[in-house]
């Protein structure tokens, strides 16, 4: 099977399911082009298109047909033609909303059955009223996989050897690094970032990931939904957590391997819970800085829009892309603030309709994609996330004990340049009881400046004085602290 047509799947059992309006929501009119001409070529029927610059013209035939340079023109001759076929509507977004279009747009699908024409309307989430809307099948385009991207690299290098009469030199590693930091981008956009890397040395080597990860970032960033983050971190610096490390270590082996492992199925991911500053953010990233490969975060936050089902469909095309950039770890922060169980009306139905998206996809996916969720509240999250089989392990963060607390201290040191044999890193830890992990750092960062301010050396003693100056979150919110912890006992697995 070729590529078009493996990606154009949805879009061929739709035709063949005999849907009257197939509506395909995608930026790439090129890609969905060519998908439609693969469905009709497999089904055998001719392929028409229309746009208001060129009018209705049969794939191929540059004159178009007489009357049909606007849509209800073309609409009218499709209606009355008979012709069996697919009809490609491009960007007839704006012109759906006559009532003269609606109507004959109803009379071709009521007539479908006994002539067999489809209309395909190919647009950006084109906006449909809802007697159309429940005619139609809907078809999103898939982003591209990395066998296209690596189809692009190929053409761009032969291409550049054609019209510089000399080979582009192709690093093979590079070439199969290059294929997986673009996947997920419009094809527009990859062949771009490609024709620049080879036109601008005669090669594509390891030198080319930078520019192009940079490219992925701003496209990433377009929506903000989903974003590729730094994950420079690696476990060794986080402080304590020893059996969530244990665990993943146990797993990294299994979850990075390119076939399955006879007998297991790879890791889906974990949820973390803990008081907030305990260090669960920073191990998210870690784990993908220790497995090394991509982190992608996800911003509940901005999964939400105005506009009826568009939510939904941030949070699936996020998905998506998470999974062309396989295997990596998804990085959801403060679940809860995203689909919290408390609400009602309206924000409620879209927060469960955004629920019911991620539980399918947790469910379902194939890829290598390790999800780890962080949260602050578990009586704020809804039951059907929690439930066992949506994540392997529920971990629970607690403050950090003596031991991991001295670590901490020494982490933050050594971070800033300072060797931590000259401070009395016991007496540090014996003072920070109660204390998480981000209170200890902002303790340190403090004496910091103390010490810059009174133009003195950073010491043991000063770090104490800030630290006796700091009230930590299990003080000032003692009640919710114990009740998390009273909750995590016994229902969860402890991370240190």
């Amino acid at each position: 099977m070729t590529t078009a047509l493996r990606q154009c799947e949805p879009l061929l059992a739709a035709i063949r399911a005999q849907a009257p309006v197939i509506v395909v929501d995608t930026l790439e009119e090129v890609r969905a082009r060519a998908m439609i001409a693969a469905s009709a070529l497999e089904c055998g029927q001719p392929v028409f298109y229309w746009s208001v610059t060129s009018g209705l013209r049969r794939d191929l035939n540059p004159a178009p047909i007489l009357g049909t340079d606007t849509l209800t023109g073309c609409l009218r001759h499709v209606g009355d033609s008979g012709l069996p076929g697919l009809y490609v509507l491009l960007d007839a977004d704006p012109f759906l909303a006559d009532a003269v279009n609606l109507r004959l747009i109803r009379e071709i699908a009521m007539g479908h059955d006994g002539v067999g024409r489809t209309l395909i309307l190919v647009g950006e989430r084109p906006s449909l009223t809802f007697a159309i809307d429940r005619i139609c099948a809907r078809v999103v385009l898939p982003p591209p996989d990395v066998g296209e991207i690596a189809a692009v690299i190929h053409e761009e290098a032969v291409a550049y050897g054609e019209s510089r009469g000399v080979h582009a030199h192709t690093e093979p590693l590079a070439v199969d690094q290059l294929r997986r930091v673009l996947a997920g981008l419009p094809l527009t956009d990859a062949r771009r970032v490609v024709r620049d890397a080879v036109a601008n040395d005669g090669a594509i080597t390891r030198a080319d990931l930078g520019p192009a990860t940079s490219a992925k970032h701003e496209w990433l960033a377009r929506d903000g939904v989903l974003s590729l983050e730094q994950a420079a971190t690696d476990l060794s610096r986080v402080g304590g957590l020893v059996h969530l490390k244990r665990w993943l270590a146990l797993r990294q082996g299994v979850f990075l391997s390119e076939s399955p492992v006879a007998g297991i199925d790879p890791p889906k991911g974990v949820m973390l819970l803990g008081v907030q500053g305990g260090g669960k953010s920073l191990a998210a990233q870690a784990v993908a800085g220790s497995w090394g490969v991509p982190l992608m975060r996800l911003d509940m936050g901005a999964v939400y829009d105005k506009f009826v089902g568009e939510s939904e469909r941030r949070m699936r095309d996020a998905l998506a892309t998470a999974e062309l950039m396989a295997p990596c770890v998804l990085w959801i922060d403060e679940i809860e603030k995203g689909l919290g169980a408390s609400g009602d009306g309206e924000g409620a139905g879209i927060s469960g309709r955004v629920l019911g998206t991620l539980l399918t996809w947790l469910a379902g996916r194939r890829a290598r994609v390790f999800t780890v969720a962080t949260a602050n509240a578990i009586d704020e999250l809804p039951p059907e996330l929690v439930r066992k089989g949506r994540f392997d392990e529920i971990f629970f963060v607690d403050l950090p004990d003596t031991a991991t607390r001295e670590q901490i201290v020494a982490i933050h040191l050594g971070r800033r340049g300072l060797n931590s044999a000259h401070f009395d890193l016991p007496a540090l830890a014996g003072r920070t009881e109660g204390f998480t992990g981000a209170e200890i750092e902002q303790a340190i960062v403090a004496a910091l400046y103390e010490a810059l301010g009174t133009r003195q050396a950073l010491s043991t003693n000063i770090i104490a004085a800030e630290i006796a100056r700091t009230q930590p979150l299990s003080v000032t919110m003692a009640e919710r602290v114990d009740a998390l912890r009273t909750w995590a006992a016994g229902r969860t697995v402890p991370a240190g």
